[in-house]
């Protein structure tokens, strides 16, 4: 497949929305960093850019450590779309891979700090959709309200 990206242009927009609900004031340094090394990397070697996040085995999806006000290693991930004509955007918690088992005195705080940061992605996806910009969520309401119409 011949995945194409959504334009830089589009992606500065999902990350300027991600931001404004994800910290309540600017991001942490380390993000900025990153942010600073994506916007030096220009409109042509945007994707190119070492602040950009790639899995070998999943060549159509990228993505942007940008972190939440709870937990550094939520992701903005750009993915292609399931009909592979466009891109979606997701908020990652990126916090499911490490819980503790629940017998681990560490369980609870780390079962709120996902719940924190579930409603951190959610509001970042609703975000975006009120934006215009493509979600997997959106994607799916709208598939169910096509076939509810053609009913």
């Amino acid at each position: 497949m011949d995945w194409q990206p959504p334009s830089p242009r589009i992606v500065w927009r999902a990350i300027d929305v991600y931001l404004k609900v994800a910290y309540q004031g600017p991001p942490p340094k380390a993000v900025a960093g990153r942010l600073e090394e994506l916007r030096a990397s220009g409109e042509r070697g945007f994707y190119a850019s070492h602040a950009l996040e790639r899995d070998p085995e999943r060549p159509a999806r990228v993505t942007l450590r940008l972190g939440n006000r709870f937990y550094p290693h939520a992701k903005l991930v750009i993915e292609c779309a399931p009909d592979g004509c466009g891109a979606l955007f997701h908020a990652d918690a990126h916090d499911r891979h490490c819980c503790p088992e629940a017998s681990s005195p560490d369980y609870p705080a780390f079962r709120e700090l996902m719940e924190q940061n579930q409603q951190v992605a959610q509001e970042v996806e609703r975000a975006w959709t009120q934006e215009g910009l493509p979600t997997f969520r959106q994607l799916l309401r709208d598939n169910v309200q096509q076939r509810a119409r053609a009913t």
